[in-house]
């Protein structure tokens, strides 16, 4: 789609391009290190293991450091907040640790799901507010990818046609605040599959909603 006013330089679009070429290189994928941290609690009380910072970091410095050959995989890390500003316990910063092994630095920038009025308890996701000004940083702070989950749910009422169309304008203006920042974005539109649906219905709302999310998403997001 053509734009009067183009979103990006050439520039931009050239290092975004390489950004996206270098994680997935020799097809190699992504880890995702990001839980939160209520979700790393989760994970170390199965283990009985306290939910501190310094024991999350533990964990990421484990994850990180356990296999010398991990950028052979692995071409892009997904961080936490917390973990970009984290070192390694021989003292050395997490992106600057795994930049160093040629790996992309990845961030997540959502904050989490919020109802959203008018649905049958479905959601829309939260961060958009100063998000420009986080990715500004973070970009700054080493990281070069970004990654931002929207949700939705199957039921006798959902997905409803507000929580598709809501969560794909989301994404859309996501991705494009990423892109303006230098961040490569990860755009994740999770269909939950719970419930008692059988798989045709599931393949019918991913139609659905794949259709949706590309007609919003493409229309503002340029693709390098």
């Amino acid at each position: 789609m053509a734009h009067q006013f183009p979103a990006l330089t050439s520039e931009q679009k050239k290092e975004l391009a390489e950004i996206a070429q270098r994680i997935v290189k020799d097809g190699r994928g992504i880890l995702a290190a990001d839980e939160s941290v209520g979700t790393m609690g989760s994970r170390l009380k199965r283990i009985n293991v306290e939910n501190t910072e310094e024991n999350r970091r533990i964990f990421r410095n484990l994850l990180f450091t356990s296999d010398p050959n991990l950028n052979e995989s692995i071409g892009g890390v997904i961080l936490f907040h917390e973990t970009l500003y984290q070192k390694s316990n021989s003292g050395v910063l997490f992106p600057k640790l795994l930049k160093d092994l040629g790996i992309v630095v990845g961030i997540k920038v959502d904050k989490g799901t919020a109802p959203l009025a008018g649905t049958d308890g479905e959601t829309t996701t939260q961060g958009l507010d100063g998000l420009g000004e986080r990715c500004a940083q973070y970009k700054k702070d080493g990281a070069d990818f970004a990654k931002w989950r929207c949700v939705l749910k199957i039921s006798d009422h959902a997905p409803s046609s507000l929580a598709i169309y809501e969560n794909a304008n989301v994404l859309a203006r996501y991705a494009s605040i990423c892109q303006q920042n230098g961040l490569v974005p990860i755009v994740e539109p999770e269909i939950l599959s719970d419930g008692s649906h059988d798989l045709q219905r599931c393949q019918y709302e991913t139609e659905k909603k794949n259709g949706t999310y590309a007609e919003r998403i493409y229309g503002r997001v340029h693709e390098p």
